[in-house]
């Protein structure tokens, strides 16, 4: 067998139900090594913003957005930003002024969203379930430990 063969035994899980036994507890895992089931984390992720890993690069959150409310307009001018939708759906809004918002394109569960640094943004839910995404800042946008159990918080500490 040469190194690239790799040998299977009863013993291999044949799904990842080693990760969805577990209650994903809400912590900033960073800058340490980590693995997760993502997707699991982010369905169980009740708060509208929970930093999960943050290191001096990158910086990795979960979020839940209530049905008819949204992530509300911004902007990152020194960051490119990954979006991912594990659950529900929505608008995704960008455009290079916050007045002409001209990409509009409707998002569901496994769309991948990229929003290059400078770019205005928006997320809408226009569904009847919360909508779950994970986000990737790079660098980082939040600081470690970020936690906004409502958008609500999120206002009161910006």
């Amino acid at each position: 067998m040469n190194n690239n063969q790799h040998r299977c035994n009863n013993n291999t899980p044949k799904n990842n139900s080693d990760y969805s036994k577990h209650t994903i507890v809400p912590n900033d895992y960073g800058p340490n090594p980590f693995v997760i089931n993502i997707e699991e984390a982010t369905l169980q992720n009740k708060y509208f913003r929970t930093a999960l890993w943050t290191g001096n690069y990158l910086q990795l959150t979960l979020m839940s957005i209530k049905p008819k409310e949204d992530i509300g307009l911004e902007i990152h001018p020194d960051l490119d930003q990954f979006l991912r939708v594990e659950q529900g759906q929505g608008i995704i809004m960008m455009g290079n002024n916050k007045n002409n918002l001209n990409f509009k394109k409707r998002v569901y569960d496994n769309s991948a969203i990229i929003i290059p640094a400078g770019t205005w943004h928006n997320l809408i839910n226009t569904g009847c379930v919360p909508l779950k995404l994970y986000s990737i800042y790079a660098p980082p946008q939040h600081p470690f430990g970020t936690v906004h159990v409502t958008k609500e918080d999120e206002k009161e500490h910006n």
